[in-house]
Order: structure tokens, then sequence, then C-alpha cells
């Protein structure tokens, strides 16, 4: 009865073994960290923020650069205020940091030429695009806007993009709303994206 006892709790330490082996490699690899909605520039009413899901949103997720972004491997997270101000997150891992590369250079890119395609595709739309430079965070990011106006319908719209890199994850975000240039928060914009970039891992 001893040497069965012993035996059988010999098989149970080897079986917990295997199972802490079997975790450790999940632990290891966390899923990349998104922005908590009070980390959105500052708004008039307060942000609220979806759960994360897996994937890419129905959309695209983003103006002039929609399903660019992989979903293999891609998680988002959407935000909105009461008033007419929405955003999101779409966050990526790619298989090397040579993909992830690519992959930033073709949302850039895409970004970059964003008012002249839309002004292609939608005649009578008034769109303009800008870069806003480079900010100083992991492998870096980068910040662009899109000025857009419906002279048939009378609405402008605003939206600010980044895109930035932590390795091989790569994180895009979007804030648009109702308005005009002057109504963007560029410079709290910045401060999120940076604060997406450095939660990333």
């Amino acid at each position: 009865m001893n040497k069965l006892r012993t035996a059988l709790a010999t098989a149970a330490a080897a079986a917990l073994g295997l199972a802490a082996l079997a975790t450790a490699p999940a632990q290891a690899a966390a899923q990349p960290a998104f922005l908590a909605a009070s980390q959105m520039p500052p708004s008039s009413t307060p942000w609220t923020a979806t759960q994360v899901f897996t994937g890419i949103p129905e959309n695209g997720g983003a103006l002039c650069a929609p399903y660019k972004i992989p979903a293999q491997n891609t998680r988002y997270r959407e935000f909105s205020t009461e008033l007419d101000t929405n955003g999101v997150q779409i966050t990526t891992v790619a298989p090397t940091e040579a993909d992830a590369v690519k992959l930033v250079d073709t949302l850039r890119k895409a970004l970059a030429g964003c008012g002249p395609l839309l002004e292609q595709q939608n005649p009578g739309l008034q769109a303009v695009s800008a870069s806003h430079g480079a900010l100083a965070v992991e492998e870096g990011a980068w910040v662009y806007s899109l000025d857009t106006a419906d002279p048939q319908i009378g609405i402008t719209d605003i939206h600010l993009f980044s895109v930035g890199r932590d390795g091989r994850t790569v994180t895009f975000v979007r804030w648009g709303q109702v308005g005009d240039f002057e109504d963007a928060p560029l410079t709290a914009f910045r401060t999120t994206t940076k604060t997406a970039v450095n939660k990333l891992h």
C-alpha cells in the first residue's frame, strides 16, 4: 500500500510539473495592454470604453487604412463619449519584427495620402491630410490628421491618427469628432499615443 501511495504521489507530482510547464509559455506571452477610457484626450463628457475584442472592427477601424491590419493576432477596443466624439485602438502582433516594420510603413503611407484618396473616391468632398511628426517612444510613433468637409450636407469632421511600434507589436489609435482641425486636441493626442505604445509591453 505504501508503494502504491508513493507511486501515485510521484505521478501526481509529475502531472503538476507538466501542467506548470504548459502554462509557463502562456504566462510569458502576455497580451499587449490597451488604453483605458481615461487615457483618451480630455473631452467635455466622459469617455467610455468597450471590452477588448479579437480581430478588427467591422469597418476596418480606420479611414484610408481599412483592412490593412491583418485580423490574425489582432485585438481592438472602441471608445466613445456622449457627444459626437469617438475613437478606436487596434493592436496586432506581427510574426517578425520585419513584418511589424513593413506594416507601420504601410499604415503611414495610407494615412499620409488619405485626403487625396477620399476626394478621388467621393466627388465634392474636401479632405486634407497632414503629418504631425514622430514621437520618441519605444521603436517610434507617428501622428497624422484628416480634416474633411462635405459642402453638400454642411458637415465637417476632424480625425487624428497615430501608428506606433514596440518590437513585433504595432498599435493604431484613432480619435474623431464633428468639427475642424482647430477643435482637435493634438497635444493631448500625442500624450495618448505615447501612453498606448508604452502600455504594449
